[in-house]
């Protein structure tokens, strides 16, 4: 399948509201327009979960990255830079997203991405797009497509046609890193 056709295919389904069921640079995520707070409400209640455990958000640079903090962390750039592996940075005090993908302490995870089809979606989009996985909240995360739960694959309004076959990395790495300076390790 091609993955232009993909990218065409999901920026349609996201620009009227709609979720996707997508390939990420770690697992298969659930996803849709970060600033869309109806299309979050989705998400959540796909998943089953509680609007106050938040979701992260993929961006593809430093452009979109601004747009959604004032102050970014010099530290931010410095992790993302030496990681090896996908790592979400949990910031504070963004803007300009839907108010129910915020998390209660005024904080969003976010993650910088270069797998292929999700970069190229972010730059059809030009607006941060959610990532969860693709569970059923409090069910174990599926490492590939197979695995993923029926109920899911039927409720989402898109599934992406790449990388079937691929089995999942790891979760990404989570940090969370306050404006003054505060560094925890979340998941490793």
């Amino acid at each position: 399948m091609d993955i232009n056709t993909e990218v065409h295919n999901a920026f349609e389904v996201i620009k009227n509201g709609g979720i996707i069921l997508y390939p990420t640079d770690t697992v298969w995520g659930i996803g849709c327009d970060a600033t869309n707070a109806e299309a979050v409400a989705k998400i959540y209640a796909l998943k089953q979960r509680e609007e106050s455990k938040s979701m992260i958000v993929l961006m593809n640079g430093e452009k979109m990255m601004y747009n959604v903090f004032k102050d970014i962390p010099e530290v931010a750039w410095q992790i993302w830079d030496i990681s090896e592996k996908p790592t979400t940075l949990i910031l504070d005090n963004p803007r300009n997203v839907a108010p129910n993908i915020i998390a209660e302490d005024k904080t969003l995870g976010v993650r910088i991405v270069k797998e292929p089809f999700c970069f190229k979606l972010l730059e059809r989009m030009k607006k941060p797009l959610v990532s969860t996985s693709a569970n059923i909240s409090g069910q174990p995360t599926p490492i590939a497509f197979k695995d993923i739960n029926p109920e899911i694959l039927k409720s989402v309004d898109y599934v992406v046609n790449l990388y079937h076959e691929k089995i999942a990395g790891k979760p990404s790495t989570i940090i969370k890193l306050s404006n003054d300076s505060q560094v925890k390790v979340i998941r490793k």
